[in-house]
C-alpha cells in the first residue's frame, strides 16, 4: 500500500513554504502527497505581497474529494487565517475520523500576529483537540497559552503542559529561536518529555522550516512510524535540509531549505 499524506495549507508562489514545501517533503520522504489549498499567496524569498483566501466551501469540497477516494494515512495542517476555514477543516476531520499534525502558524517572523482574534480562538478551540501533535514555535506557544515567550527549556515545558490542557493529544514546542548554540525542540505526550536537540546552523536559507518539520512528521506517521520516532526522524531530516541549504541559490532574500539534499547533485 502506498503511503499517503495530506497537507491542508496555503500556497507559496515562491515554492519555499506552505503547500509547496509540504509536497516536496512528502516526496523526499517516500510519501505520496495530496493537498487542500486554503489560500493563495503572492510571495517570494523577500516576503508576501498579497493573500487571497479560498472560500470555506471550496476547502470543504477539497477535503471531501480527497478523503472519499484516497487512503490518507496522515494529515498536516498549516496556516489557516479565517474562522470559517478553521470550522470547515475541523468539520471535515471529524466527519472522516482523522487527527492531524497541526502547525499553528500564528505569528510572523517580525512578531506580528497573523490571525484575527476570532481565528486564534477558533484554532485553539476547534483544531487543537484534533491535533495528534501541535508544533508551535516559541511565539505561537506563548500566544496559545497567554504567557510570555519562553527563554529557556523549563518554560517551554510549562507551556507544553498548558497546550495539552487546551486539548492537543501531544505537543512539540520548537526552540529554534532560543538564544543558545542548539536548536532544541521539546516533545510532550502528557506523561514524558523528550528533548530533540540539533546543532544550530547559521544560514539565511531558512524559509519554510516550520512547514517542513510538521510535514516530515506527517510523512513518518503515514509510513506507520510511532509519533516520537516520526518526530525524531523529522528533526533529523530538517537539520540536514537546513545544513544543505547553502547549496541552493534561490532568490534575493531568505531562501528555502534544501528538501532534496539527498538526491540533487551539488
Amino acid at each position: 500500500m502506498t503511503a499517503i499524506a495530506l497537507t491542508i495549507a496555503g500556497s507559496d508562489s515562491g515554492g519555499g513554504a506552505g503547500i509547496q514545501a509540504d509536497l516536496k517533503t512528502f516526496s523526499a520522504l517516500g510519501v505520496y502527497g495530496a493537498s487542500v489549498i486554503t489560500a493563495i499567496t503572492a510571495q517570494n524569498t523577500k516576503g508576501v505581497s498579497a493573500v487571497e483566501d479560498v472560500s470555506a466551501e471550496i476547502v470543504s469540497a477539497q477535503i471531501d474529494a480527497v478523503f472519499s477516494d484516497l487512503d490518507v494515512g496522515a494529515v498536516k495542517i498549516g496556516m489557516v487565517s479565517r474562522r470559517e476555514t478553521i470550522a470547515a477543516i475541523a468539520d471535515g476531520l471529524r466527519r472522516f475520523g482523522k487527527l492531524a499534525v497541526v502547525d499553528p502558524v500564528m505569528v510572523a517572523t517580525s512578531g506580528d500576529t497573523l490571525l484575527r482574534p476570532d481565528a486564534v480562538a477558533a484554532l485553539i478551540d476547534e483544531l487543537l483537540p484534533l491535533a495528534i501533535v501541535a508544533t508551535p514555535n516559541l511565539a505561537e506557544a506563548a500566544l496559545i497559552t497567554g504567557r510570555a515567550v519562553a527563554e529557556e527549556e523549563a518554560e517551554m515545558a510549562r507551556q507544553a503542559e498548558a497546550i495539552m490542557r487546551s486539548g492537543a493529544h501531544s505537543v512539540l514546542v520548537k526552540g529554534g529561536h532560543l538564544k543558545n548554540d542548539q536548536a532544541t525542540d521539546l516533545f510532550f505526550d502528557g506523561q514524558t518529555f523528550v528533548r530533540l536537540p540539533a546543532a544550530r546552523v547559521e544560514t539565511q536559507n531558512d524559509h519554510g522550516t516550520g512547514c517542513t518539520l510538521s510535514a516530515a512528521i506527517a510523512a513518518g506517521l503515514a509510513r506507520g512510524a510511532p509519533l516520537v520516532e516520526a518526530a525524531n526522524a523529522a528533526k533529523t531530516y530538517l537539520h540536514a535540509a537546513i545544513s544543505a541549504s547553502g547549496r541552493l541559490k534561490i532568490g534575493q532574500g531568505r531562501g528555502p531549505v534544501h528538501h532534496f539534499h539527498h538526491w540533487w547533485e551539488d
